[in-house]
């Protein structure tokens, strides 16, 4: 009951702001995130708005800038019931706007684009999609915050201040993930997934983040913060985030799995809890201890890891992380080769 009170006020708000920042729902643009592949399927995805308010940081613009640029990202006008095709696949927006289109699996493999549009005339826009590389040896699934990008997940007022004051141009990616990813991604041989609790009003943000310091690309798993008549935001961090390791799993059948995460929101424990229902699949976990580092509840987490059997490794950096793999599983990395593939 106090929660439908709260659900309403709260759409009643919205609606409020939709009026106040001129959100009418009119104009019609795509905002395309990263698609990936199941054996049987390319799967489009992205956003149907009225206008892009995604914005390029510039040197040194100011935290008030970043602060209005931050927020206008969340300030979308997304639209409804838009049928948006591709080829002969269509697709309808939801109440926030998203949509799915699914193709035919064909024999490409790599990173693609195809040409979405919404009326016939219209320039399409191209929407990207990762399928693995038939000789993948494994892929990898890993968190973003404090696991690639320095964030202070770990404290929600440090979160809030690195969040809502930096810019694509001033936050940090740790070094040693960027070493790790290009290792473990070996040129675009293994697919690279990242699933966040971070919503999907970042992706651009994100994705701006990630080419700025070349830190391997791969299809994104965020979260919808959005309301709508029938739901009040979404799932928590570890729901969201054990969801979608399941789905990924379920589109990549036949890959091994590498789990990177962090312990400032308890990576571990939904580790755990994903080698329990998956455990032929999961061959390594590994975890960045950011803030205090590991506490009682982690150690629990971890030592059921180990119980399993997984190899698992937890530590301020991943320096160490690829030569552990290659011990581990010989037959399946070897990381001391970093060339590029095409």
């Amino acid at each position: 009951m106090f929660k439908r009170l709260i659900h309403r006020a709260a759409l009643k708000a919205e609606r409020v702001a939709d009026q106040l920042f001129s959100r009418t729902g009119k104009g019609r643009v795509i905002d395309p995130y990263i698609g990936y592949a199941t054996p049987d399927q390319i799967i489009l995805r992205g956003r149907v708005l009225s206008k892009l308010r995604h914005s390029s940081a510039v040197e040194g613009q100011t935290r008030l800038t970043n602060l209005r640029q931050m927020l206008g990202m969340f300030l979308t006008d997304e639209v409804r019931d838009v049928t948006v095709r591709c080829g002969d696949a269509e697709a309808l927006t939801d109440e926030e706007g998203y949509f799915t289109l699914l193709l035919p699996r064909d024999a490409r493999t790599g990173r693609h684009s195809e040409q979405v549009y919404i009326e016939e005339g219209q320039v399409p826009t191209l929407c990207p999609f990762l399928v693995p590389a038939v000789d993948a040896r494994f892929m990898v699934i890993s968190d973003i915050d404090d696991t690639m990008l320095e964030t202070g997940a770990y404290s929600l007022m440090r979160n809030l201040f690195t969040s809502f004051t930096g810019n694509s141009l001033t936050r940090l990616v740790f070094p040693d993930a960027v070493d790790l990813m290009n290792a473990l991604s070996e040129g675009g041989r293994n697919p690279i997934y990242y699933v966040s609790s971070s919503p999907w009003n970042l992706h651009d943000f994100l994705a701006d983040i990630f080419e700025n310091t070349r830190l391997v690309r791969g299809p994104m798993f965020l979260r919808d913060l959005g309301l709508s008549d029938t739901k009040f935001i979404t799932d928590g961090h570890g729901s969201h985030k054990g969801a979608s390791i399941d789905h990924i799993l379920r589109a990549n059948p036949d890959l091994p799995t590498i789990l990177l995460g962090d312990t400032g929101q308890h990576d571990a424990r939904i580790y755990r809890d994903v080698i329990e229902r998956h455990n032929d699949r999961i061959i390594a976990v590994g975890l960045r201890t950011p803030g205090a580092g590991i506490d009682a509840q982690d150690k629990r987490d971890l030592d059921a890891i180990a119980a399993t059997g997984v190899a698992h490794f937890a530590g301020p950096d991943f320096t160490e992380l690829a030569k552990n793999l290659a011990e581990e599983h010989p037959d399946l990395f070897p990381c001391s080769s970093n060339e590029n593939r095409d």
